[in-house]
C-alpha cells in the first residue's frame, strides 16, 4: 500500500511550508543544487530576490504560488542561474529548487548591475 495524502492535508502542507517563507529571501546560485537542503550552499550567489510578508497564495490542490510575480534584483555577480534557496525572515532554509522547475527567471544570464525578475515559483506537495 502506498501512503496517499488528500488534498485538505496538502493545500495544509503547501500552505505551512510557504509561512515559513513569509518576510524571507529567495537566493539564485551557479552550478547544481545541493544533495538536500540541510546542505551548505554550492555555486555563486548570482542575486537575492526579497520576499513580502505573505510571500506565497494560499495553496489549491497542494500547490501553492509565489506572490506578487514578477520579483526583481540586482546581480550582485555573473554567472547561469541553476538552483535557488528559500531563506525564511531569520535566515534559516525553508527549501531549494531547481531554476525552470519550481522558480522561473525571466533570464538565467545574470550579470553584475543587471536587473534579474523571478517570473514565476511555486510549492507543489505530491499528492502520494
Amino acid at each position: 500500500m502506498a501512503l496517499r495524502i488528500p488534498t485538505a492535508a496538502r493545500n495544509a502542507a503547501a500552505n505551512g511550508v510557504a509561512a515559513l517563507a513569509n518576510g524571507g529571501s529567495i537566493e539564485i546560485y551557479t552550478g547544481s543544487q545541493p544533495a538536500n537542503a540541510d546542505a551548505a550552499a554550492s555555486g555563486t550567489l548570482l542575486a537575492t530576490v526579497p520576499l513580502a510578508g505573505t510571500a506565497f497564495g494560499a495553496a489549491s490542490s497542494g500547490v501553492a504560488t509565489l506572490a506578487g510575480t514578477p520579483l526583481s534584483a540586482t546581480g550582485a555577480a555573473a554567472g547561469t542561474a541553476g538552483w535557488f534557496r528559500v531563506k525564511g525572515s531569520g535566515g534559516a532554509t525553508v527549501m531549494d529548487g531547481a531554476i525552470g522547475a519550481e522558480l522561473t527567471l525571466n533570464t538565467t544570464t545574470i550579470s553584475v548591475g543587471v536587473t534579474v525578475q523571478i517570473t514565476g515559483g511555486t510549492i507543489t506537495m505530491p499528492a502520494g
